[in-house]
């Protein structure tokens, strides 16, 4: 067994920065003429979140782990969210 260590919240939280960065900055610029580039940002919280499942992982610990993946989830809901309508206001 490993030794205990505190788990860490903060890639969870850094996520989900990266999710409202990606709406405010949408909402910023016009909700769809700036909906690909917050898509996008939004898309690149799912990398924090997945260190923060890997830590959680490795700390064993639940808190960590499922912070991690519904922040994952709601990073990559707002990305596509965001991508979809910016393209579909693309199109038309």
């Amino acid at each position: 067994m490993s030794n205990p260590v505190p788990d860490s919240k903060m890639p969870a939280l850094l996520a989900f920065g990266f999710a409202g960065l990606g709406i405010l900055i949408a909402l910023i610029s016009g909700f769809s003429k700036a909906s690909i580039a917050g898509g996008v940002i939004a898309g690149l919280g799912s990398v924090p979140a997945c260190y923060g499942m890997w830590k959680g992982i490795q700390q064993e610990t639940q808190t960590t782990l499922g912070l991690s993946v519904f922040a994952l989830l709601v990073d990559l809901a707002v990305a596509a969210l965001l991508i979809v309508v910016g393209g579909i206001s693309w199109f038309r």
